[in-house]
């Protein structure tokens, strides 16, 4: 579905990404691993097009898409959460999901209410909250908003970036349960960006560890978390 290859992408003169590449196959989960600063955020962004790589491809469905608007992005299919969750404050729980569907061509009314309830299914919180304020919400409930919201314009591949940042442990169980959940029953692809190296690579199938821009071990899950110097470079 997804392909990362040699791509380098840069912050000014900083050299960030320096040839990464990454693959992620229709209902994967991938996790992309690594200390803080080492270019797994710059990854994500390289995809949906925030900080467009120099050098390199992205390949989306056999579709060449760096250079992309990341409007044009999202419309192909890709969804990105990024770590700092963005809700809209002054919005309502159903306003801030109904906003996920704003890139979708021709979404009718009757389709995003279908889309609602199917999220809801997922995030049982979020329809008891449907009338509150974003601003009201736990960070946790943030947190799940951002994800639903991602999910309410039909995306196939989704982005996301350290979700269980500053969540207390039984949040972040609840909520990785209901991502795995979508991506066995819905067939959604994950490319996963995890702080928590041990719980991203139980959920994932395959993970990639990055260390200065490049990708230094890749290989199935389990074979990672058994790896010594994984470990040592992720903090297992």
């Amino acid at each position: 579905m997804l392909k990362v290859d040699h791509i380098h992408t840069f912050y000014g003169l900083s050299h960030i990404l320096q040839g990464t590449s990454l693959e992620v196959h229709a209902g994967e989960i991938v996790c992309l691993l690594g200390r803080n600063g080492v270019g797994k955020t710059t990854t994500l962004k390289s995809i949906i097009g925030l900080t467009p790589p120099r050098e390199g491809k992205v390949i989306f469905r056999g579709e060449e898409i760096q250079g992309k608007r990341p409007h044009e992005i999202s419309r192909l299919g890709i969804s990105y959460v990024p770590e700092d969750r963005r809700v809209f404050p002054l919005l309502t729980v159903k306003e801030n999901l109904i906003l996920g569907t704003k890139n979708v061509v021709k979404m009718s009314l009757k389709q995003k209410k279908r889309n609602l309830e199917r999220i809801y299914n997922y995030f049982s919180i979020l329809r008891e909250r449907e009338k509150q304020l974003g601003r009201t919400l736990s960070g946790g409930e943030q947190q799940m908003l951002t994800v639903a919201r991602g999910l309410m314009g039909n995306s196939q591949l989704m982005l996301l970036d350290e979700p269980s940042e500053g969540l207390a442990p039984l949040i972040v169980k609840e909520l990785m349960s209901i991502i795995v959940r979508l991506c066995d029953e819905e067939g959604l692809t994950l490319l996963l960006v995890e702080q928590n190296a041990r719980l991203a690579l139980k959920i994932s199938r395959r993970g990639y560890v990055l260390e200065k821009g490049v990708v230094k071990f890749e290989g199935p899950s389990d074979d990672l978390l058994e790896s010594k110097e994984v470990k040592e470079r992720c903090g297992l």
